[in-house]
């Protein structure tokens, strides 16, 4: 059996892993840091060494040090350490002559120290690391006592190694900085990612209640960063989108009832009458027509269903090919006209001169301009439709203007959604609200679109785009 991961918060993910990521630059800083104050101290106290070697040769060698003899003691300074800030070491300081013979030294001299401090002398005056036997790490500074430019003896300046490089109070001073500055970015971090996370779990909360079925969220819109501010607005918009696609399943599962019981309740009265002789002899043959009418209105319904189900899934193949604009927009009013039943509609056409070619499936144009012109049809009693042809660059434009009832103004942004009917259509004319989504998804289908341009109380403009035929 697979063990299911655990689950954490946000908060305490981003915490933990954000103080992790914290800590381990801090240490790294830190090790940084010490090896640098380390080093910066250790070089500064070898320079303060050079300096008091430095200033005892000027002392021992200025007019008034050799006249009373260059080896009178030493200065008085020498052993005032914090007039050279040398309060966190304590050299040794030797004076000795050329043979290594200890002449003075601020410190008692200790047993065997003589036999060392000749040891030193080896080589030039500098700065250099010694080790002597077992002893410590040691570091001798040494400069050269001259009169008139005669050797006449040496400074020796020495210190461990370990009294050189011992920092104890700066890294004291270290460790408290830089664990305030955990302490610090402990509290950003906890804050940063507390105030991540909530707008998150609002949102999981949220999806929860939409998961339940219930889409009326209010999240709260004062987000200042960009993502959170859209996320939050999204996840708005598509509850507010599932709300209404909810609404128009429910009414699409009511209307394709009502729209399909309607025609079959027709035809089983009208066939029952027949059968059971209640009508004989010419009524019983209107019956049998009034139930081919409805069989057709069902069929025609059932084919729009199957049609746009294919097109949804790009299921349905199109054939483009170079047609002449105004004999293609002739022909399928037409067609149109041809199954009218009656001519209280007028179609006026403004074709294009010279005669262009657009790119097309001829049998889905057809189908586009029947059911827009059915559509102008059903908004008025008696009027006209204007079908007008333009040249735009490279695609030619239908537009298609009727002087109906218009389409108000809370309805005209979902006319192409699919099962989508408006209150002014819902009870008086039958249909599954499938017309424009299907028309709209045909026009693409061969490269163009279908919008709508306008409409108010004096009538409607749609406009269909087709692609230019390339001439070769």
């Amino acid at each position: 059996m697979f063990k299911r991961n655990k689950r954490i918060s946000l908060l305490q993910y981003w915490t933990s892993r954000y103080l992790l990521t914290l800590f381990i630059g801090l240490a790294i800083i830190s090790l940084i840091s010490a090896a640098w104050i380390r080093h910066t101290t250790f070089e500064n106290r070898l320079e303060m060494m050079e300096f008091l070697a430095d200033e005892t040769v000027y002392r021992l060698t200025d007019n008034s040090g050799l006249s009373n003899g260059p080896f009178n003691g030493i200065p008085g300074f020498i052993r005032d350490r914090e007039r050279f800030t040398m309060r966190e070491i304590d050299p040794i300081l030797y004076v000795v002559d050329t043979k290594g013979n200890i002449i003075t030294s601020n410190r008692p001299v200790p047993p065997g120290s003589a036999k060392n401090v000749v040891s030193m002398l080896d080589g030039e005056e500098g700065t250099k690391e010694l080790t002597i036997g077992l002893e410590p790490v040691q570091y001798v500074v040494k400069r050269k006592i001259e009169n008139s430019q005669e050797l006449i003896g040496w400074v020796l300046v020495v210190e461990k190694k370990a009294n050189l490089t011992r920092v104890n109070q700066a890294y004291g001073q270290l460790a408290i900085l830089i664990g305030a500055l955990a302490l610090l970015g402990w509290v950003a971090i906890y804050f940063l990612s507390k105030r991540l996370a909530r707008p998150i779990k609002q949102v999981a909360a949220a999806a929860k209640q939409v998961q339940e079925g219930s889409y009326s969220v209010d999240l709260p819109q004062d987000s200042k960063e960009k993502e959170v501010y859209e996320l939050v607005t999204s996840f708005e918009n598509m509850a507010q989108k599932l709300e209404q696609l909810e609404k128009t399943r429910t009414e699409l599962l009511a209307g394709v009832t009502h729209e399909l019981k309607t025609p079959v309740t027709s035809i089983s009265g009208l066939l029952q009458a027949v059968k059971d002789g209640v009508v004989t002899g010419q009524d019983a043959m209107e019956f049998i027509d009034m139930a081919v009418v409805e069989t057709t209105k069902m069929k025609t319904m059932v084919g729009d269903l199957l049609a746009f189900n294919h097109f949804a899934v790009d299921a349905i193949p199109v054939k483009l090919e170079p047609v002449n604009v105004n004999q293609l927009l002739r022909e399928a009013v037409a067609q149109w006209e041809v199954m009218q039943e009656d001519d209280s509609v007028h179609v006026n056409l403004h074709l294009v001169d010279p005669a262009i070619h657009v790119h097309v499936d001829i049998v889905r144009i057809q189908q586009i301009m029947t059911n827009l012109l059915t559509n102008a049809k059903q908004s008025m009693d008696i009027g006209s439709v204007t079908l007008t042809l333009k040249e735009q660059g490279d695609t030619v434009s239908i537009i298609v203007t009727d002087t109906g009832r218009g389409i108000p103004v809370e309805d005209q942004a979902f006319v192409f959604e699919r099962f989508y009917r408006g209150e002014n259509k819902k009870y008086a004319i039958r249909g599954l609200g499938l017309g424009l989504p299907l028309s709209k998804m045909m026009a693409q289908s061969i490269g163009g679109d279908l919008k709508l341009i306008e409409s108010h109380a004096t009538g409607t403009s749609f406009e269909l785009l087709l692609q230019k035929a390339t001439t070769s």
